[in-house]
């Protein structure tokens, strides 16, 4: 069992940083006026979440690929991981998972 909560406690602190690491990425480059504490990581991107208009996606799209060494891919599962930090974040660390499956083959 320390094993599996040793797994647990990594993903969840690589999901944290990540989640970070986004919300700074709107922050700084989105120039969302928001402290990280208050960007709740479910509130929608566009709409009435965030408001981030399509001009913000290229953007949020660029910086995540200059961030995590990769760029998300260009087809559905991009529009799904747009909704909230939390889909993004979870798209992002498939993505670094897929990478490191791969180094490893």
């Amino acid at each position: 069992m320390p094993q599996l909560d040793h797994a647990i406690e990594a993903y969840i602190d690589k999901r944290l940083e990540v989640l970070d690491a986004l919300k700074r990425i709107l922050i700084e480059k989105l120039k969302i006026d928001r402290e990280p504490r208050e960007i709740d990581p479910d509130t929608p991107l566009f709409g009435t979440g965030l408001q981030l208009d399509s001009i913000d996606a290229v953007e949020l799209w660029v910086s995540v690929g200059e961030r995590f060494g990769f760029l998300p891919p260009d087809d559905v599962r991009r529009v799904a991981a747009m909704r909230t930090l939390n889909t993004l974040t979870d798209l992002v660390l498939s993505m670094a998972e897929g990478a490191t499956d791969d180094a490893q083959r």
